[in-house]
């Protein structure tokens, strides 16, 4: 009965509140309803329907297929007139229930061709000056013509095939329909002049030494399959130069001619090792197979340097095959050096590689291979077993681009010798994205043309736990510092660019070519929204569970946005919609603070406030139980000798305790002499977690967090009433920087006083 009243009470006082807001909502003019606008709605209206080739759980459906692309090539690189030709077989499966009509191939090297229309799409500005090098590049030279030379494209029988160039894509004409589950075989011949990377800021070209010297990067270099899936049909979406890759997966045998002085390092296994190898460098390749703690040199400094001295007009062949790639790449020059080292991989082991010209020593031989092999043990930890032979880093000048097993690398020393913090950093934390990125997207296999945040994004997360990782494994190479220096990741390193103007900006789900502020919105943001998942929203063992199933879900596969959503989801039992939407879909920004704290004490005398409610709702206090009042300091009921109240000096609760609590129970009843209402704002759009430290007068603190769900009814401010037996002296939101809030003025109470000028000054110059 007593539990009846007090309920009947509390409804009461409720139903009084909304008689009263009623009355007032009677008396102006009704406002019109509207779409569900609220912050926590399910992403139904923005994801696609499940079907049968990708399920609501976010794994492929039991029809999901994917086509393969196998190529057969012979490559010569002519390395005195710059120059790389080609002839190419492939063979094309089409796995999908779908007709094929025509078939689409990628000309990436277009771009650079002398008609190329992607200069045209960029807008450009009168400026008061000009560097001379850019005026003779923009203004008194004639275009590079590095497009492809179609010499010839052919069917397996070696009868031309019809096929039309737009731009950086070509179609191909086949004689009749390709059936599901039938191959198309067919061959293309072609060359094109290499460009100088260093001058164009290319992906794939050569660089020049002093000693007149080559290193050539070579990507991006023969005619490649488009995808067609169930989700794009053809993506056949040209490249501008900014959004990267959408290829299919296949098998790679690659005969790759270059001169006969040269190191050449590529995608796939090294079939003719023994003809290419010395048997000095054989000894070392076996040595270094065996070598988990340090690189083995296959190539020395001296023997690099003693190459690099002639010019030979010989041949050699290198041939490779790779299973499984989307991709083909390799690195050649007579200057460079050679060192590898295993990695425990499974039951087996991988090879971490390196190339590098003696320009990137001494800090390459000590970093660049151990970076490597950190890497991928980090990345295999967070998502599965590196299943490729071997990871290269070849040392680039400006570069920083991936393919299958192989990446290009930026980062040498000064010409005296002298390596700075952000050259070494700079070197190491790109070798670990650039190594990252075997798995995202080279292995799980999204679509950069569409959606460049889903590999740079979940590659800059990963990256950032791999470089905290590299610096626990390798101390000595970050010291003093006590941690790995990320750029990206941690929640405070996005608060700038978060508190900027984000009107003129695009969310992160947007296509790779439309971002706006690139790293930031294609790298930096993604990954600190990862971060703070892992962190803070769903915690590290939940975030590591769901993120490896989604890596093992798609691996060899093309997800999409919605798979990774829906697997995160569906792995971790939290619903994260929210999140999404926030995060990834709007431009909007975190901003949580305190507004406003009252403070109470309990009594058991009727207060004013109690007293108006129940005259209006014809209550009298004779037809309630015994109740505890809460009366807000400073107001009209407050007494001074309230702050001294016990609990045992109110009389009701003293009375209900004495009834209902066994003796031997009591001893465990909290004593709350203290009670506070915790107003929250929250002026930015982005709900969190309200992470509440409160301090104590006698020193000690305690730290809450409130789910970001207590947003989901009022997206302005919310409440929080509760009782404490030490007197709350400060109260702080999110005191670690764990959210990205954009203003923390508001995160304290009391609130920090501002500093006037002169306070400013004297802080400054008197830090003590």
């Amino acid at each position: 009965m007593r539990l009846f009243n007090s309920l009947l009470f509390t409804a009461l006082f409720l139903l009084a509140g909304t008689v009263s807001a009623q009355d007032e909502t009677d008396s102006q003019k009704r406002e019109p309803g509207h779409y569900n606008t609220n912050r926590f709605k399910q992403l139904y209206e923005e994801f696609s329907t499940p079907n049968m080739f990708r399920t609501a759980s976010g794994a492929p459906g039991p029809s999901y297929y994917q086509q393969q692309a196998d190529y057969v090539m012979d490559i010569e690189l002519d390395d005195k007139n710059k120059k790389l030709s080609g002839f190419e077989t492939i063979t094309y499966s089409n796995n999908s229930p779908d007709p094929l009509e025509f078939l689409w191939v990628q000309l990436d090297q277009n771009k650079r061709a002398k008609d190329s229309k992607s200069p045209l799409i960029e807008p450009s500005d009168a400026l008061p000056g000009d560097m001379a090098e850019n005026f003779v590049k923009n203004y008194m030279g004639n275009p590079f013509d590095g497009g492809f030379n179609i010499l010839e494209v052919k069917d397996a029988k070696g009868n031309p095939l019809k096929y039309t160039i737009n731009q950086t894509m070509m179609r191909i004409d086949m004689p009749k329909v390709l059936k599901p589950g039938e191959k198309f075989v067919f061959s293309i011949k072609w060359w094109y002049n290499i460009n100088d990377h260093v001058v164009d800021r290319a992906r794939s070209g050569y660089e020049t030494f002093e000693d007149g010297n080559r290193g050539y990067v070579i990507a991006q270099f023969y005619p490649r399959m488009a995808v067609y899936n169930d989700v794009e049909g053809w993506q056949n979406s040209q490249f501008w130069g900014r959004d990267e890759f959408a290829l299919p997966f296949g098998n790679f045998e690659v005969n790759i001619t270059v001169p006969a002085d040269h190191i050449l390092d590529a995608t796939g296994e090294l079939q003719n090792r023994k003809d290419i190898f010395t048997k000095e460098m054989m000894a070392r390749y076996e040595a270094a197979k065996k070598s988990f703690d340090k690189p083995v040199v296959i190539v020395t400094q001296a023997e690099a340097e003693a190459a690099s001295k002639g010019f030979s007009t010989a041949k050699r062949t290198w041939k490779f095959k790779a299973e499984n790639v989307r991709d083909y790449a390799f690195a050649t020059s007579r200057k460079y050096i050679w060192d590898m080292m295993a990695v425990k991989m499974g039951s087996g082991s991988v090879m971490a590689v390196s190339l590098y010209p003696p320009e990137s020593n001494p800090l390459w031989e000590d970093w660049s291979t151990r970076a490597v092999a950190s890497t991928l043990k980090t990345y295999s930890r967070m998502t599965f077993d590196y299943p490729y032979p071997k990871a290269i880093s070849v040392s680039a000048k400006n570069q920083g681009m991936e393919y299958p097993m192989i990446c290009w690398n930026h980062g040498r020393p000064n010409k005296d010798g002298t390596i700075s913090d952000r050259t070494k950093y700079g070197m190491i934390s790109v070798i670990i994205h650039e190594v990252g990125h075997n798995y995202f997207p080279m292995i799980v296999n999204s679509d950069e043309r569409q959606w460049t945040w889903m590999d740079e994004g979940l590659n800059t997360f990963t990256q950032y736990v791999a470089e905290q990782d590299f610096g626990e494994q390798y101390p000595e190479a970050i010291a003093p510092n006590k941690k790995y220096p990320s750029r990206r990741g941690p929640a405070k390193n996005i608060v700038d660019y978060m508190a900027g103007d984000q009107s003129q900006l695009a969310p992160i789900m947007t296509k790779g070519l439309n971002t706006y502020n690139f790293g930031a919105n294609a790298y930096a943001k993604p990954a600190t929204a990862l971060n703070i998942l892992r962190e803070t929203i769903m915690g590290r063992e939940l975030f590591d569970f769901a993120f490896k199933t989604y890596a093992n879900r798609w691996m060899f596969k093309h997800p999409t946005p919605e798979d990774f959503f829906r697997t995160m989801e569906d792995a971790s039992a939290v619903d994260l919609d929210w999140y999404w939407r926030e995060w990834f879909y709007t431009t909007d920004y975190v901003d949580i603070g305190v507004k406003e704290v009252k403070k109470f004490y309990v009594t058991s005398k009727i207060n004013a406030e109690a007293r108006q409610m129940m005259d209006a709702n014809g209550i009298k206090e004779s037809d309630l139980p015994p109740l505890v009042y809460f009366v807000k300091e400073d107001s009209e009921d407050f007494e001074e000798s309230m702050r001294d109240v016990k609990i045992e000096d109110v009389k009701t609760l003293k009375e209900y305790i004495a009834d209902n609590i066994p003796a031997e129970e009591r001893a465990n009843l909290k004593n709350p002499r203290f009670f506070y209402e915790i107003i929250f704002e929250k002026p930015g759009g982005i709900p969190m977690p309200i992470i509440v430290q409160l301090t104590y007068s006698d020193g000690s603190s305690e730290r809450i967090t409130y789910p970001a769900e207590i947003w989901r009814k009022n997206d302005e401010s919310v409440g929080k009433f509760f009782g404490s037996e030490k007197e709350i002296i400060k109260i702080e939101v999110d005191p670690d920087e764990e959210t990205a809030d954009i203003d923390t003025s508001n995160n304290t109470w009391p609130k920090r006083k501002k500093l006037g000028a002169f306070d400013k000054f004297k802080n400054k110059t008197n830090p003590d």
